[in-house]
């Protein structure tokens, strides 16, 4: 684990807001020069810290209309059983997000579909070919609030 200091929790404030910032912009937000910022920035990806710098896309300019939030429970908690359908969440498209999680559902997902015939082939496909699954229980999102992956840092 790298051990994180002021200046670098303050590039990961800035690269969260907005990735495409370029060296000089960092450095202004910073107070370090454009190289030191890129030598950290490089050191915080290779440590596994910055595990990827993506877009936020939104759903409607791209045909995908509708979000469900699914709660996934597995017919047994058996770690076959649950790696294999973590393999299955890393390998299907529509899964947009997945967690493995305690409590009545053994996984929540969110997932998108073009529109709710989409979602049905959907579930047809990945929930009842699947034999491990016991059941799922799907929440349509009437209005996505709030949309990021950006974490509070705390020194």
């Amino acid at each position: 684990m790298i051990e994180l200091d002021r200046i670098d929790v303050a590039l990961l404030e800035a690269v969260q807001k907005n990735n495409r910032l370029n060296s000089e912009e960092l450095a202004e937000a910073v107070h370090l020069s454009p190289t030191a910022c890129q030598r950290r920035l490089k050191r915080l990806r290779k440590g596994g810290v910055i595990e990827a710098d993506v877009s936020i896309v939104s759903p409607k300019a791209v045909g995908r209309q509708i979000t469900m939030i699914v709660l996934v429970s597995l017919e047994r908690e058996r770690a076959d059983i649950v790696d294999r359908f973590k393999g299955a969440i890393r390998n299907t498209r529509e899964v947009m997000i997945g967690y493995y999680v305690t409590g009545e559902a053994d996984f929540i997902l969110v997932v998108t579909a073009k529109d709710m015939e989409g979602y049905e082939q959907f579930t047809r496909r990945f929930f009842y070919e699947n034999p491990d699954i016991k059941g799922f229980k799907t929440m349509v999102v009437m209005d996505r609030v709030k949309a990021g992956f950006a974490f509070p840092i705390e020194m």
